[in-house]
């Protein structure tokens, strides 16, 4: 009878945290023992953390992984099987590697054949892909172990690993593949990832990994994910999938606030009828929960591994800084719904949290006046409506709230250069100039308030002014961390409709009839953003074709005028006008704070998009586009 209790880990690490990473796996590994787990899968480069980016160049860091590994993770794996990933230094290679522990003895160490390289990835850099079906001996310390594409057998178990990237494969250039004719009979496959969170990607996880590969294989499949906000940019979800023969077994809720996840299940591997299944079904999370879920976490995970004591957000009332404020709220409310509000308060690890009453029925109101200080700084051209805007949700959801007006600096501002250069600052000639003066005069006082309560500050730029520059360099985007930066306009615009019935923020109405706008010109000139660009709908197109899709004008013209959006003239100029400003604001992605990446793709340069800063601009392209009738 074949029957043994497998378990999957999601984790919480930190590149080069050894004693939080450490813990954490001990932790699992001791949650595991306790649920009398036969065989414990543990996320991909769990010791170090995944991004160690080139820090996995280095000699001491594989060194140091092989040391932690045999001296305080070996050790404590007496009565378990688990998998521990860490990188490994071969004949002068490094490889993303797995090793495989029974009963506190290596059995081996399996190696990643396919690397990632495009997008957010960029394994290939630090990284060797090990050859499929090879297998060599390494001596670690006087003993020999088998290194490279390995097959073990724990219990009368054939197991084998598809590590990540290996899995996201054609089905017939997996290992699985191979791993089937390989063994006369392959029960069960361990899949240690670290694998980002995009929206919708847990589903296509699910379907064609998990339960794709389960089928094919003919065997149990165990995928286990590494959770939260690791290094910074990438928010990891958490995922834990056991499926069997092509059904799904056991599968948990991701994006938890938790440190440690573990998922068990009762295997029967050689009658599938009798392997325990969970009575509890998984809903599907439209993606407006996923971005409440996915940006929630990765604020919180930034906030405490940064050592910040809160946020700064200069609160406009606009859509987008009324978003960041959203999404603190929620990251307070859902961080203590999960956790408590004392493990909570723990983990931010906030002095000033600490003589909160836990029991007050206000707490969340005082945990986010505590963390959240936002401030309306108006000029002559702001508007009541955005004030009473900004001022309902800071009441709403307990921020702190200040409002002060620039309108004295920036009139000095442009009195010293209008003196320094003997001319006369009109709107009609200076509009740019008169415009940003407003938004950089907003800078140096909001990052004061920063730096007196040691927070982090917000800037609040989306995706959509990141395609188009439509930002004020040191002015509104000035800040350390730009948490909407990686999804369009027009979604936020949706999200906080969304929020408002679905979340309860009474107060959002207010945003939510307002038209976004920069109100940096004269009230009287009633400016909108989108009289300033374009629709934003027709703006997120051109970006699917143009960014996500690297089409040329031509092309993005030809796939956009069957979908009848507008007449096609306007369609040409708004598709030059996109090609020419993504131009002309490279620069300005660049400097562009960190964001977190939420979609299937994003234009932060670090990670997603890189593009030249100097080019030829499209000339002939966009005059390709002009001549079309």
């Amino acid at each position: 009878m074949r029957r043994l209790k497998i378990a999957g880990a999601a984790l919480n690490q930190t590149p080069i945290d050894w004693a939080n990473n450490i813990s954490n796996i001990k932790e699992a590994i001791g949650l595991a023992k306790a649920n009398n787990v036969d065989i414990l899968c543990l996320p991909e480069l769990c010791i170090t953390g995944y991004g160690c980016e080139d820090l996995f160049l280095s000699d001491w860091l594989p060194e140091k992984s092989i040391e932690k590994l045999l001296n305080e993770v070996v050790p404590y794996c007496k009565g378990i099987a688990v998998c521990v990933g860490l990188p490994m230094k071969v004949t002068g290679q490094v490889y993303n590697s797995v090793c495989l522990i029974n009963d506190g003895e290596i059995l081996g160490f399996t190696a990643k054949q396919f690397l990632p390289n495009e997008g957010v990835h960029y394994e290939r850099r630090w990284f060797a892909p090990w050859p499929h079906s090879i297998v060599e001996q390494i001596d670690i310390m006087g003993n020999k172990f088998d290194f490279g594409d390995v097959t073990y057998n724990i219990r009368g178990i054939n197991l084998a690993f598809e590590i990540c990237e290996d899995a996201w494969q054609p089905i017939k250039n997996r290992p699985g593949i191979r791993h089937c004719k390989k063994l006369n009979k392959l029960d069960l496959i361990l899949n240690p990832s670290a694998s980002h969170f995009a929206f919708a990607k847990s589903e296509f996880r699910l379907n064609e990994i998990v339960l794709k590969g389960s089928k094919e294989f003919n065997c149990t499949y165990l995928y286990a994910n590494l959770l939260g906000n690791e290094a910074g940019r990438m928010v990891y979800d958490g995922d834990i999938m056991i499926a069997q023969n092509g059904q799904l077994i056991k599968r948990n809720d991701c994006l938890s606030f938790k440190n440690i996840v573990l998922v068990t299940s009762e295997i029967d591997f050689d009658d599938p009828f009798k392997s325990e299944k969970s009575s509890i079904e998984i809903e599907k999370k439209e993606k407006e929960y996923e971005f409440r879920n996915a940006l929630s976490l990765a604020l919180f995970d930034y906030l405490r591994k940064s050592r910040s004591q809160g946020f700064v957000l200069s609160l406009s009332g606009g859509a987008d800084s009324t978003t960041c404020a959203v999404m603190v709220s929620e990251m307070v409310k859902r961080g203590v719904e999960e956790l408590g509000v004392k493990q909570f308060i723990e983990k931010l690890g906030i002095q000033s949290l600490n003589s909160l009453i836990w029991t007050d029925p206000e707490v969340l109101k005082k945990i986010t006046s505590a963390i959240l200080h936002c401030a309306y700084q108006s000029t002559k051209n702001s508007s009541e409506d955005t004030l009473i805007s900004a001022k309902t949700l800071a009441d709403e959801i307990g921020a702190s709230f200040y409002h002060w007006g620039i309108d004295e600096e920036v009139t000095s501002y442009s009195n010293k250069i209008s003196e320094a250069l003997n001319i006369e600052l009109g709107w009609s000639k200076y509009d740019i100039a008169l415009q940003n003066i407003q938004a950089r005069a907003r800078s140096p006082i909001i990052w004061m308030l920063a730096n007196i309560k040691h927070c982090l500050l917000i800037t609040t730029s989306n995706r959509s002014e990141g395609d188009v520059g439509y930002a004020t360099m040191d002015g509104d985007t000035s800040g350390s961390i730009a948490p909407i930066a990686a999804v369009d306009k027009h979604f936020i615009q949706q999200w906080l409709i969304w929020a408002e019935k679905m979340l309860g923020y009474k107060s959002l109405k207010f945003v939510n009839n307002l038209q976004p706008s920069a109100e940096l010109r004269p009230l009287e000139n009633a400016q909108t953003d989108e009289s300033d660009l374009m629709p934003y709908f027709i703006l997120v197109e051109i970006e699917r074709m143009a960014i996500r899709d690297r089409l040329s004008p031509k092309e993005t013209f030809e796939a956009l005028k069957i979908k009848n959006l507008e007449e096609n003239e306007l369609l040409k100029q708004h598709i030059i006008k996109f090609y020419t400003m993504w131009c002309r604001n490279q620069w300005k992605r660049e400097r562009i704070a960190l964001s977190f990446h939420l979609d299937e793709f994003n234009v932060d340069p670090r990670t997603w998009c890189r593009f030249p800063i100097l080019s030829g601009n499209y000339k002939e392209e966009l005059e390709e586009l002009v001549k079309i009738q």
